[in-house]
């Protein structure tokens, strides 16, 4: 009998033509060099994500929301949790922080050597807004817009693969089908790095309410049209919009995320812009 995972290299070693800089997706990404994209462009993708984040505000690359027990840092809020903390959503802060070391940026000192979290609670948090951790933390951030941008552009590169391997194998040709879709339209990298970045892969089965998850996984998964440009963009989105109604759906009553809806829809929506 078939073993599922092995099929999956089969769809994986087809690279995306138009979308340049994923060049090496998939199977053929772990034996080549990660393929970047010029600073201009990283820099470009980074703006847009952080205005979706936070409108493009200083302050509002440190964050932490009501209700949850984590920090949300930089242009796409990774998720940062305090010591002996294990939520259910992936942490990425500290993986974007392996990666800032790998290009030899300029870490503040007890950033770098921190293993988690320093402030273990929202409260702690806000009374640190004027100390000189968080003072050194929103300049490392603000300084490296360009890096955060390519670290979510790294993750995007290596997202295909897992998402093919946690897909059922008959679904794997359309999900590759439909990522080339999205690659191909004019602003089609930003879309698929930000949702990425915004609400993961879907891979993780503790990213997922009354087991149906909303990542970029089950959002590829429920888009099924064959036309390229502005119809594969606004397919994207209202695909995107309808897998976050569903988590509001799915989501325990008391994280409230309704009150999120809105801002997450106006968000997918820039998806099809000017496509």
């Amino acid at each position: 009998m078939e073993n599922p995972r092995s099929s999956t290299q089969q769809y994986a070693l087809r690279p995306v033509v138009a979308c340049l800089f994923l060049i090496g997706l998939g199977a053929t990404a772990s034996a080549a060099e990660p393929a970047r994209i010029s600073d201009s462009e990283a820099l470009r993708i980074g703006k847009r994500i952080w205005q979706n984040e936070s409108n493009g505000s200083i302050t509002g690359l440190t964050a932490w929301n009501s209700g949850e027990d984590f920090a949300s840092l930089g242009i796409g809020h990774f998720i940062w949790y305090p010591q002996g903390v294990q939520g259910p959503f992936d942490e990425s802060f500290p993986k974007f922080l392996a990666f800032a070391r790998d290009h030899h940026a300029m870490i503040p000192a007890w950033l770098n050597a921190a293993a988690a979290c320093p402030w273990n609670s929202r409260a702690e948090f806000s009374k640190a807004q004027n100390s000189s951790q968080m003072q050194e933390l929103c300049q490392f951030l603000a300084h490296t817009v360009d890096l955060q941008a390519q670290f979510m552009v790294t993750r995007l590169q290596q997202s295909l693969a897992k998402m093919l391997d946690e897909a059922p194998p008959a679904g794997r040709a359309n999900v590759q089908r439909q990522f080339e879709r999205v690659a191909s339209t004019a602003h089609g990298c930003y879309a698929l790095v930000d949702y990425v970045n915004f609400k993961g892969e879907g891979v993780l089965h503790t990213e997922r309410y009354r087991g149906e998850g909303w990542g970029l996984l089950q959002l590829l998964e429920q888009m099924h049209g064959t036309e390229n440009g502005a119809r594969a963009a606004r397919e994207f989105s209202n695909s995107a919009a309808a897998i976050l109604r569903r988590r509001v759906q799915n989501s325990p009553p008391e994280r409230h995320e309704a009150r999120w809806l809105p801002g997450w829809l106006n968000r997918v929506r820039t998806y099809s812009e000017h496509s």
